[in-house]
């Protein structure tokens, strides 16, 4: 123990992993952080290994994901590891934005790990879309295309820069040789944010259910929390292996085991079942540019979160009102990612548009006027507790 402390290195863990005092009252929803970690740590590690026996080109690429699946040893694993704990991922870094949101993370003075996870969720994104497109079926290049395609809505550059991306006049091998180099990059820069988003939580500590300063009250992380996470790490294994060994195609698309055919057009184009919210969102909006606006700032949104809160009360544990809007978003995001998954037709169509109308009023609208009517209340009520008693009583 004496060398955890005196060494340079080591004494750095021992103050984030061991030693870092926590607050007394987390509970489960806390959990996500390390689940998070380990979901990143099993990506890389698969990731690294699906890297050296994959081919990056058109005419081998399917070829060499059939390869991996059928001759390597391990490698069906492997392949439905990784594809498998990318469905996790998203599970669980919603969940992790949605505890932060109910509970108030995002405030002062957390408004800083606030802004790099969500930075950490769009480069997650991104890099989720670019690994899509590496096994090269018909999902594949039909998502690849319709999701480019998107940037010639930018005015005067967006036809330049869409072939600049595809490297062609199409998406075809130089496309696919950038997305896999981006691929393969993209996940060790989120491992430095989240080194980043770490280093930022930890000067400030944790929030607590309660939303009040819990420096009173502080436990160890190891072996408190330690053991507390291993409860949700096993379970979280316990679920990925029945997926691995019992279903693991359930999450993905059907039509992404048909080798890529740019003269057939499949007969609907949706990405995985975790970007389907923002799908929606995108698909709501007539006009090309402003669904690409509309997608963007769906995202973007999150980081004006600690200034559109305009509550002077932490989190929603005492807050009626919010939390009852907070549970109307949560439907509202699932019937988002209902929609998204549709055909675009009546009554998607108008259901995706309501949807998404409420979704960008809840962060704009809801959010502060729940704040001004509490604070309004609050105010009021320290009014009449402060008035002298009438009649002597």
């Amino acid at each position: 123990m004496k060398l955890l402390k005196s060494h340079s290195l080591l004494s750095l863990a021992n103050s984030y992993v061991i030693d870092s005092p926590q607050p007394s009252n987390l509970n489960y929803a806390w959990n996500f952080g390390s689940l998070l970690a380990l979901c990143l740590g099993i990506q890389i590690v698969t990731g690294v290994t699906l890297a050296m026996h994959y081919t990056p080109n058109i005419d081998l690429a399917f070829i060499s994901v059939e390869h991996i699946m059928r001759d390597v040893n391990y490698g069906w694993m492997i392949r439905y590891l990784h594809a498998n704990t990318a469905s996790f991922f998203f599970l669980f870094v919603y969940l992790h934005i949605g505890r932060g949101l109910y509970y108030g993370s995002y405030k002062a003075p957390r408004a800083l790990p606030w802004s790099i996870g969500v930075i950490i969720l769009i480069l997650m994104m991104a890099t989720a879309f670019l690994g899509y497109v590496l096994p090269w079926g018909q999902m594949s290049l039909w998502g690849a295309t319709v999701i480019t395609n998107l940037l010639s809505a930018i005015p005067w550059i967006g036809k330049d820069l869409v072939e600049f991306i595809w490297g062609g006049f199409s998406v075809d091998n130089a496309t696919l040789n950038r997305f896999f180099s981006l691929h393969y990059l993209l996940p060790f820069i989120l491992a430095a944010l989240a080194v980043m988003h770490l280093l930022t939580l930890h000067e400030h500590g944790s929030s607590n259910p309660l939303g009040i300063t819990a420096n009173a009250d502080r436990i160890y992380m190891h072996p408190y929390y330690s053991f507390k996470d291993l409860v949700t790490i096993f379970l979280f294994f316990l679920v990925l292996g029945l997926f691995l060994f019992y279903a693991p195609n359930k999450l993905g698309h059907p039509d992404n085991y048909i080798p890529a055919n740019p003269m057939q057009t499949p007969a609907s184009i949706v990405p995985e079942w975790y970007l389907l919210p923002f799908y929606a969102i995108l698909r709501s909006i007539p006009d090309k540019l402003g669904g690409v606006i509309a997608m963007f700032g769906s995202l973007l949104i999150l980081l004006a979160m600690p200034v559109l809160d305009t509550s002077r009360v932490r989190g929603s544990a005492f807050r009626p009102l919010m939390k009852l809007s907070f549970w109307l978003l949560v439907v509202d995001f699932l019937i988002l990612l209902w929609c998204g998954g549709q055909h675009v037709e009546e009554p998607f169509i108008s259901l995706g548009q309501a949807a998404t109308a409420f979704y960008f009023g809840w962060f704009l609208i809801v959010v502060p006027t729940v704040g001004i009517v509490e604070n309004t209340l609050a105010d009021l009520a320290a009014e009449n507790n402060d008035k002298p008693a009438e009649n002597g009583v």
